[in-house]
């Protein structure tokens, strides 16, 4: 009895250690930000920074938002010493991760202040495309999700989303838009069937047999794009899905444009999580789904087909990845350009891992990596003195930053990554 207490009480006092050290970091990190803030984005600051929250052709018109640059950076300057200092004392031991999660919030608010003081800048258009450019990083972590739920880790989403890409674009030439997304959704679905076949029947290393596929689809996609497109240019021209906007709702100001006057595929992305995350917390299907991710030998002693559901759900990933890379093309511009998906299947990956493999925790986190894409779209327009590779580089920092420093420990699947072979 007194052993287990004394271990007990170890236990306790290593894991305050370890949220005190945790505070100290969250602390001092705050500190740094509210300097940051103070002598660099307030001192240098002049005028108002004049934010547009509707657009000229909206029934209901919103005034703009002048907001006093200087002031607002010293005031948010102070908010973040307070946090910090706040970290160092007994409160800041509780979730300071939250709170270093709300100082980052008031920096970038901060930064985006300096940078339009003297200046407007559309905020309803920058919330619009940070959906926008969710959408592809969304699915690519859904698609993570789907797989990593049934303890297949999905390395490929990268490979998916460019062969969905280019399907979009070639079958889209010839057959039309829906031809081109049936075409791009049943490819990647193949690709889903192709790992799902790599892995759970032959064993293969989940993490290689990804690569693998990467790389081919990468070498199939850039050969046909430089040998056939460029002589074929008709193959390279699809359509574009416009944006569609829902009667009454795309009017309400500023939710309206962002949410409800948009394409099919932020849409499609939206209905997507919400399905799947009724079916993996609350239908049958969903549950042995995530019975084999966790523990596979106790679901197939209860007479669940562990095989046939990892094939199941690995090869709907892909369906989803598939979806998501025709975003590129029939949702963006309508042509392919070699490897155009630039790494957002990663970054979904770290979006699937930020959501703690949760789709509805997925999609937030691409929000906020959309965020720092179109962020670094509009500082470009506005002319900051930061250099144009620096803010193109916005949404990898921001990959870290979020990975490294915000999501603390995240629990994978237990049987995540590994293979099963029936007794």
């Amino acid at each position: 009895m007194t052993i287990t207490s004394n271990m007990q009480a170890g236990s306790d006092e290593k894991l305050n250690t370890g949220k005190a050290r945790q505070a100290r970091i969250a602390g001092t990190i705050l500190l740094g930000l509210s300097v940051l803030v103070a002598l660099v984005f307030g001192a240098d600051s002049a005028g108002d920074a004049t934010f547009r929250l509707s657009r000229p052709n909206d029934p209901w018109a919103l005034p703009n938002l002048a907001v006093p640059a200087a002031q607002f950076n010293y005031v948010a300057a102070g908010l973040l010493a307070f946090l910090g200092a706040r970290q160092f004392s007994r409160a800041g031991l509780s979730r300071p991760n939250f709170w270093l999660g709300i100082g980052l919030f008031l920096a970038v608010a901060g930064f985006l202040v300096w940078a339009t003081a003297g200046k407007s800048l559309s905020l309803t258009g920058m919330l619009s495309a940070t959906v926008v450019r969710a959408v592809p990083i969304a699915l690519g972590g859904l698609a993570g999700v789907l797989s990593e739920r049934v303890a297949v880790v999905n390395i490929a989403i990268e490979g998916m989303l460019l062969a969905g890409a280019f399907t979009g674009a070639l079958m889209g030439s010839l057959l039309g838009g829906f031809g081109g997304l049936a075409a791009a959704v049943a490819v990647g679905g193949l690709f889903g069937f192709l790992l799902a076949a790599l892995v759970v029947t032959y064993r293969m290393d989940q993490i290689i047999a990804g690569v693998v596929i990467n790389l081919l689809v990468l070498g199939v996609t850039s050969y046909v794009s430089s040998q056939v497109f460029a002589e074929y240019r008709s193959l390279n021209n699809a359509p574009i899905f416009r944006a569609m906007k829902i009667p009454v709702l795309g009017d309400i100001p500023v939710i309206g444009p962002v949410l409800f006057d948009q394409n099919i595929f932020v849409y499609g992305a939206i209905l997507l999580v919400a399905v799947a995350t009724y079916y993996l917390f609350h239908t049958r299907h969903g549950l042995r789904a995530r019975a084999v991710g966790e523990h596979p030998k106790a679901a197939d002693t209860l007479g669940i087909n562990v095989y046939r559901t990892r094939y199941i759900n690995v090869t709907m990933a892909g369906m989803v990845a598939g979806f998501g890379g025709a975003w590129f093309t029939l949702g963006s511009v309508g042509r392919f350009d070699e490897n155009m998906t630039g790494g957002r299947g990663y970054i979904g990956l770290a979006a699937m891992i930020f959501g703690r493999w949760h789709p509805a925790g997925a999609m937030a986190a691409a929000l906020v990596f959309g965020f720092a894409d179109s962020l670094q779209q509009k500082l470009a327009l506005l002319n900051t003195p930061i250099p144009s590779e620096f803010l193109a580089m916005s949404p990898y920092i921001a990959t870290i930053i979020l990975v490294a420093g915000l999501i603390g420990r995240a629990k994978a699947p237990a049987a995540d990554g590994q293979a099963y072979e029936k007794e």
